[in-house]
């Protein structure tokens, strides 16, 4: 079910964002009010919230980008963001960002994950929290050998070997490469991510990392 969606979106930068709306209802309107104008149409998926996430932000967000899509069962993070990218292609979006409702991402790096993508330079950005090497090294021990050995395993099995932490959740696609991966198939809880890199690499697209704090 899909709200606030009665007429056709106005389309200017093509650029949709999708927010998995569960437990949200504490940090929705940072997250909202922090998206830029260069973004046209913002999806909030609640996924069957038992806080009713999705009747919270139809109550009380004003911005006319937001549409509240719903699920009647959880799915899980993975399967909220699906939801949100089969809607996207539906209403013509050219690039889609995912964002956490839970205030984790700052929504002011957008345009860096997005300018790759509509350059042409890339098919799907995503963040990466190790760009600085101080910053791995100020790591506890476990935690960084857990992380390397994490990021070893995921550029094996995706193929690509020029990108790290690959579990994290800042991401950006083109929605044509969205429109041809099977959403189905696509792996609807932990470690989407990752699954999402392997079918990524069954169509060759170009994956870029983008910096982000951790």
């Amino acid at each position: 079910m899909i709200t606030h969606a009665d007429s056709a979106i106005r389309w200017t930068h093509g650029i949709a964002v999708v927010v998995p709306s569960y437990k949200v209802t504490r940090h929705i309107f940072e997250v909202v009010a922090a998206i830029g104008p260069e973004v046209d149409a913002i999806y909030c998926v609640d996924d069957a919230c038992p806080d009713g996430s999705g009747d919270f932000i139809e109550r009380e967000l004003s911005d006319p980008r937001v549409r509240v899509l719903r699920h009647v069962r959880n799915l899980g993070v993975g399967g909220a963001v699906m939801t949100g990218y089969r809607q996207a292609v539906a209403d013509g979006a050219r690039v889609i960002v995912k964002i956490d409702g839970d205030g984790q991402m700052d929504p002011s790096l957008l345009p860096a994950f997005v300018m790759p993508i509509l350059r042409g330079h890339a098919d799907y950005a995503k963040g990466n929290r190790f760009w600085d090497l101080r910053q791995i090294n100020q790591m506890p021990l476990l935690r960084r050998l857990g992380n390397l050995g994490l990021s070893f395993m995921a550029k094996a099995s995706t193929g690509y070997w020029n990108v790290f932490d690959p579990t994290n959740g800042y991401t950006a696609i083109h929605a044509d490469i969205a429109a041809h991966l099977p959403l189905d198939s696509i792996s609807q809880r932990y470690f989407f991510e990752t699954d999402m890199l392997f079918r990524l690499n069954t169509l060759r697209a170009v994956v870029v990392d983008r910096r982000v704090s951790s």
